[in-house]
């Protein structure tokens, strides 16, 4: 309940930073995607929101599985039908960032201290994220995105 409106902690901020450190760094370098959910409040509840309906997010997804397909079967690459399936030397390619994506990428590497396996795993959330888009290239927006979801929760002002 650590950071919820009405919840404190006589420990403050040193209790959640506790229980978070139960879970080893190997373990959380293996998890990509990483985002801190608040709870729903009654105004949350009340108040209309515009929201992307589940069957137009259920297309999206399908069309970005068939290109992620597709762009496998045109390497050869057997038995492999995600992004998240390949290997590092093949993400290298598939998802070779622009100019500026590249040195977004490179310093929040370096500030970030991503290991060799968390850096693959950000060029693979990338490439899934510009397929959802439909882009045929890694953008610096969508190393952005699959960076912060990285990093959420390690502090995301020292990105």
């Amino acid at each position: 309940m650590a950071g919820e409106p009405g919840h404190t902690c006589a420990r403050g901020p040193r209790c959640m930073s506790d229980y978070q450190a139960r879970i080893s760094g190997p373990l959380m370098d293996r998890i990509d995607i990483r985002i801190d959910v608040p709870a729903v409040s009654a105004a949350d509840l009340i108040r209309p929101m515009a929201t992307e309906a589940s069957a137009d997010v259920a297309r999206r997804v399908a069309r970005a599985r068939e290109i992620q397909q597709g762009r496998f079967e045109s390497t050869g690459a057997k038995g492999i039908g995600t992004n998240a399936r390949c290997s590092t030397a093949m993400i290298e390619k598939m998802a070779e960032p622009d100019a500026s994506g590249l040195q977004l990428l490179r310093d929040a590497a370096e500030k970030m201290k991503f290991s060799a396996r968390g850096y693959h795993r950000v060029l693979k959330v990338a490439r899934t994220l510009a397929d959802l888009d439909g882009k045929p290239t890694v953008g610096r927006m969508h190393l952005a995105e699959a960076i912060s979801y990285r990093i959420a929760g390690e502090g995301l002002t020292a990105a």
